[in-house]
């Protein structure tokens, strides 16, 4: 009766959309200083040019940084739920029952911050649900939660920061 009763109580505090944005700016920081020095080391400026117009140089690198954006969070938030950001703020990601994310979540939801955010957080704020989802969270079955221990089960009740 009382591990009943846990399981009904069960309360997962969902992140603030802000606490989210300022992990998102932590990870920012870290992955362009990491590009930033890749294209330093590799073509001795982090001004380079390829055309007259230095048009194509700009509209490449937009490509290969955020596949370095991909790699970083979908190998973190896969292995541990944390990036750096997210454990600076004490937030992980967790599947939708509270447990470890599944790596097609994973993978949609470090998608959608990748390649696709300014599109991902409008729309999720425009259709935002009691969950505080990214449209590709809601995709991969994935929240944004505060630390603290989680246990799985389908009966939870979700609060806000």
């Amino acid at each position: 009766m009382s591990d009943e009763k846990s399981r009904s109580d069960s309360k997962i505090t969902l992140a603030k959309w802000s606490d989210r944005f300022l992990a998102w700016l932590i990870d920012f920081i870290i992955v362009s200083s990491i590009s930033t020095t890749i294209i330093f080391l590799s073509f001795g400026t982090i001004y380079y040019e390829f055309d007259q117009d230095g048009l194509w140089a700009e509209n490449t690198q937009y490509i290969p940084v955020s596949i370095l954006f991909f790699v970083y969070w979908m190998i973190l938030e896969y292995k541990t739920g944390q990036t750096i950001g997210k454990k600076i703020l004490n937030l992980k990601v967790i599947d939708i029952k509270g447990g470890k994310p599944k790596l097609i979540g994973v993978l949609l939801s470090s998608f959608g911050k990748s390649f696709l955010l300014p599109i991902d957080v409008v729309l999720g704020w425009m259709l935002t649900n009691e969950k505080r989802q990214r449209i590709f969270n809601k995709l991969g079955d994935t929240l944004t939660v505060k630390i603290k221990d989680y246990p799985e089960t389908s009966d939870i009740k979700y609060v806000k920061d």
